[in-house]
C-alpha cells in the first residue's frame, strides 16, 4: 500500500517510487492543507510547511483575520467567496443567486486500485499497480459534498487527481467552476512550460518566466485545440532535458480546458487546472452528482526526461486499451494527399495494387465517398455511399483491397453537418445554434448537437451501419470545426451552460459504444490534423493524426512538443509528396522516412505517380519500419538535440526495456559551410556493457556512448537524415572479451 494515514499528526502519505506527496487536516473546521510534493521521504512529519504556527494562524486562534488566513493557506482544494482572493478551484451559485462556498474534510476512504470515472476516460489500474485515497468534504450550508480522489501509482511517478461533487441538499445549485487540480507551493522563481500552436504547427514548446498574477493557457473552442494544450510545467531555471525540477499537470479531457500559474502577493505558486469556467455552469438537483475529468500529475528531479518517462509508461500501461495497445499498426496508405475528393474505384485500386506490391499493408480511403460529397462544401451527415464514384459499392471496394493482402480502413467525420446537405434539409434544428440567430459557418459546416440521444444515435448507426457492410478494420474519426453558437433547443435556458461538456461525454459515449461494438477495429482520432491530440482521445484510440502538415521538417517541432508527454506510438506519421502540399519543401524521401519512423508509420501520396527511384524506396522503408518498430514503440525515449532550439539539427533516441539496444534518429536540417563533425552523446545505457554501431565493426562501451559522445559526419546537404542502431553483440567476439573481463560468462 503506496498511501498512508498517520492518525496522530492527521496526515496524508502518498508514495510513487521515486515521489511523495502529502497533505494535511488542520484547525477545528478541517482545512486541507497541501504540504509537500516531490521526492520521497521516508518520513511525513513535516506540517510545518502550511505555516500554521505564523501569523495569521488558524480560525480557531484567530478568526478577526479569517480572511487573511483564507488568502494565504496552502489549499488542497480552494473554493471561491470567503475570503481566498487567488483562483479558486470551486464555484457554485445558489438558487438564491449566493456564490460562496467552504469545504470541511469529514472522512477518508483508503482503496486498492482505482476506481472508474462514471463517462470520462481515464487512467486505469489494479490493486498491485495503485492506491486511491478518498476525501469526502462537506459544505453543510448548502448540502454539498465533494470527493476528492488521489491515486498514487506503484509502477511510475505519477498521481492522478479528480473530482466528483454531489447535491446533498434540498434545493438545487449550479456549479459555475469545477477544477479538477491544484497545487499550492512556495515561488521558486519557476518558469512555466507550456504548447501551443495552430492548424499545422500544433504543440510547439513554449518556456518562459513566471511572473505576478496569472499565466494561462487555456480553450474554450469545444475543444483541446490547435492553439494551446491541456498541459502546465513549472520548472526550476535550471531545469534541462537531463536534471533539474518539473511540476507538470496534464488533463485526461479532450474539451474547454484552463491550465494556470498563479504568483500571489506573499509568493506562494497556485498551480491548477480544469474545465475552462467560460460558458460552464452545470445545474446540480438534489440528489445529482457532477464527476470532473482527471488531472495527471508528475513530479520530476531529473528534468525533462524524467517527466516524458513517467508520462510515457502511464499512458503505455495505464490510459492506452484495445488490441493495439501494445500490437504493431500496419502501415497504412491515405489516399488523400494522392486524390484529394477526386478519386473513383479504380483509381483506389491502382494505389492499393502498387502499395501491395511495395509492402505496404492497409489502404485507407478519405474524405469524398460519401452523398454528395465532391468538395469541402456539401454533404456532410449524409453518410451514404456514393456509388458514382465507387462503381460496384464500398463491399466490392474492400474485397478487392482484401484479395490484394491489404487491410481497409475508412475517414468520418461524424460530428459534423453541412447546410447544404439531405441531413440538415431534414433537420435543421439537429445543429448547433441560437434560436433567432444567423449561425456562424466554419468550413462551410455545423456542429452536431450531441447534447440529443436522437442525433447520438443517427450519428453512431451511420457509422456502424457502414463498419457492418464490409470488412473495414481502421476507422479515422476527424473533426474539421470548432463549435460555436452556443444554443441547443431541447436544454432549458437555466441548463444552455451544459452544453460544451455534455457535448464532449456524447464524443466519449460514442466512442465507448464503437470500440465494444467492434473491439477489432483501429481507430485513430483526428481534429484537422491534431486539435483533440489528447489523452482523453487517447483512452479510445491507440493513435492521434499528429498534425496535417505532412512535412518532414515542419513535424520535427509537432513531434518534439508532443513526445514531450506522449509515447511515440500514439502519433500518426506519414511519408507525403514533395514539393510538400502544406509549405512547398522539398525534401529526400530516405529524411521523410525517418522522420515518420517516430510513429505510426505510412504513406500519403499516390504511389502510382512518384519517380521510380523513390518508389524502390518504399520496401526499404517497409522493412526499416518492421526492423525497428518494437523498439520505437515499446522502448524509453530521450531527446538529445533540439532544433527548435538550435535551428540546425535534431537528435532523439530510444533505447529498449532492457537497455541492450538503442536507436538514433539525426536530422540535419542546415548545413554549414567548414563545419566539423557533430559530437552526439546517447542516453539511457548501461555503462558496462558494449554495444555495436550496425554497419561498423566497431564497439563501444555505454559509458563512452554516454559520457564521451560519439561522431556524426556532416553530411552534404539540407534535410539530411541518419539512423544509428547500437545492439549488445552476444556472443561476438567483443561480447566474449568483455563478459570474460567481467567475470560472468554465461554459455
Amino acid at each position: 500500500m503506496n498511501v498512508t494515514y498517520f492518525e496522530k499528526e492527521r496526515i496524508f502519505k502518498l508514495d510513487t517510487p521515486n515521489t511523495s506527496y502529502l497533505l494535511g487536516i488542520v484547525d477545528e473546521e478541517n482545512f486541507i492543507g497541501h504540504i509537500y510534493y516531490g521526492k520521497r521521504l521516508q518520513g511525513h512529519d513535516i506540517a510545518y510547511r502550511m505555516r500554521t504556527q505564523e501569523a495569521p494562524f488558524v480560525p480557531s486562534r484567530n478568526n478577526r483575520e479569517r480572511c487573511s488566513f483564507y488568502d494565504c493557506f496552502p489549499f488542497e482544494y480552494p473554493t471561491a467567496g470567503l475570503g481566498d482572493y487567488r483562483e479558486s478551484c470551486l464555484s457554485i451559485r445558489t438558487i438564491g443567486g449566493y456564490s460562496g462556498c467552504n469545504l470541511s474534510y469529514v472522512s477518508h476512504r483508503i482503496l486498492e486500485g482505482k476506481p472508474q470515472l462514471e463517462g470520462l476516460p481515464a487512467t486505469f489500474a489494479d490493486e498491485e499497480t495503485a492506491t486511491t485515497l478518498e476525501l469526502t468534504c462537506v459544505d453543510n450550508h448548502i448540502g454539498m459534498k465533494v470527493l476528492l480522489y488521489y491515486t498514487a501509482f506503484c509502477d511510475t511517478d505519477v498521481i492522478t487527481r479528480s473530482v466528483k461533487i454531489i447535491n446533498e441538499g434540498t434545493q438545487a445549485f449550479y456549479l459555475t467552476k469545477v477544477l479538477s487540480a491544484c497545487l499550492d507551493m512556495d515561488n521558486q522563481d519557476y518558469e512555466m512550460i507550456s504548447l501551443h500552436g495552430s492548424w499545422a504547427r500544433e504543440r510547439h514548446i513554449q518556456r518562459k518566466k513566471v511572473g505576478y498574477g496569472i499565466q494561462k493557457v487555456s480553450s474554450f473552442r469545444g475543444e483541446s485545440s490547435h492553439q494551446d494544450h491541456p498541459f502546465l510545467a513549472l520548472v526550476s531555471p535550471s531545469t534541462t532535458q537531463e536534471m533539474g525540477e518539473v511540476y507538470a499537470m496534464n488533463f485526461v479531457y479532450s474539451g474547454n480546458f484552463q491550465a494556470q500559474a498563479e504568483v500571489s502577493q506573499f509568493d506562494s505558486i497556485r498551480m491548477s487546472m480544469g474545465i475552462h469556467p467560460e460558458n460552464f455552469c452545470w445545474k446540480l438537483e438534489q440528489g445529482e452528482s457532477f464527476q470532473a475529468p482527471e488531472v495527471v500529475m508528475v513530479y520530476s528531479s531529473q528534468g525533462l526526461d524524467g517527466m516524458t518517462t513517467a508520462f510515457h509508461h502511464l499512458y503505455k500501461r495505464h490510459l492506452i486499451r484495445g488490441e493495439y495497445k501494445d500490437k504493431k499498426r500496419p502501415i497504412l496508405i491515405n489516399n488523400w494527399e494522392a486524390t484529394y475528393f477526386n478519386f473513383t474505384t479504380e483509381k483506389l485500386l491502382s494505389i492499393a495494387k502498387e502499395a501491395s506490391r511495395l509492402g505496404i499493408e492497409m489502404l485507407v480511403m478519405d474524405d469524398g465517398w460519401f452523398g454528395a460529397r465532391s468538395s469541402d462544401n456539401c454533404a456532410l451527415g449524409d453518410w451514404q455511399v456514393n456509388e458514382e464514384k465507387l462503381s460496384g459499392g464500398l463491399k466490392y471496394l474492400v474485397d478487392e483491397v482484401n484479395k490484394l493482402g491489404m487491410k481497409f480502413g475508412i475517414w468520418f467525420e461524424p460530428e459534423m453537418i453541412s447546410p447544404d446537405s439531405n441531413l440538415y434539409r431534414a433537420h435543421p434544428d439537429w445543429a448547433i445554434a441560437i434560436p433567432g440567430r444567423v449561425a456562424t459557418e466554419s468550413r462551410q459546416q455545423y456542429v452536431l448537437d450531441l447534447s440529443r440521444q436522437e442525433v447520438v444515435d443517427y450519428v453512431y448507426e451511420c457509422v456502424a451501419k457502414i463498419l457492418r457492410s464490409a470488412n473495414i478494420e481502421y476507422v479515422k474519426w476527424d473533426m474539421n470545426r470548432q463549435l460555436t453558437d452556443l444554443g441547443s433547443i431541447d436544454l432549458p435556458a437555466d441548463r444552455q451552460g451544459e452544453l460544451y461538456h455534455r457535448y464532449v461525454l456524447a464524443v466519449y459515449a460514442l466512442q465507448e459504444r464503437l470500440t465494444k461494438e467492434y473491439p477489432h477495429l483501429l481507430l485513430e482520432n483526428c481534429s484537422g490534423g491534431g486539435a483533440r491530440f489528447d489523452p482523453g482521445m487517447l483512452y479510445f484510440s491507440p493513435q492521434i493524426w499528429c498534425s496535417d502538415d505532412t512535412d518532414a521538417i515542419e513535424r520535427l517541432e509537432i513531434q518534439e512538443g508532443t513526445s514531450l508527454i506522449y509515447p511515440l506510438s500514439t502519433m500518426g506519421a506519414h511519408v507525403s509528396d514533395c514539393p510538400n502540399h502544406t509549405v512547398g519543401r522539398v525534401t529526400p524521401f530516405e529524411t521523410r522516412g525517418i522522420v515518420a519512423l517516430a510513429g505510426t508509420f505510412g504513406y500519403e501520396l499516390d504511389v502510382t505517380k512518384i519517380a521510380q527511384e523513390e518508389r524502390d524506396m518504399i520496401p526499404e522503408q517497409v522493412a526499416m519500419y518492421h526492423k525497428y518498430n518494437d523498439l520505437v514503440r515499446e522502448g524509453e525515449y530521450y531527446r538529445i538535440a533540439s532544433y527548435s532550439q538550435n535551428h540546425k539539427y535534431d537528435c532523439w533516441e530510444v533505447v529498449s526495456q532492457d537497455q541492450k539496444e538503442a536507436l538514433v534518429t539525426f536530422v540535419q536540417v542546415l548545413n554549414r559551410a567548414n563545419f566539423k563533425s557533430r559530437n552526439i552523446k546517447l542516453k539511457g545505457l548501461k555503462k558496462d556493457i558494449l554495444y555495436k554501431l550496425e554497419g561498423e565493426d566497431i564497439c563501444y562501451s555505454g559509458e563512452a556512448l554516454m559520457y564521451a559522445g560519439i561522431q556524426i559526419p556532416n553530411p552534404w546537404g539540407d534535410f539530411q537524415a541518419k539512423l544509428l542502431h547500437f545492439y549488445c553483440p552476444r556472443f561476438s567476439i567483443y561480447w566474449i572479451i568483455h563478459v570474460v573481463n567481467q567475470g560472468h560468462l554465461v554459455f
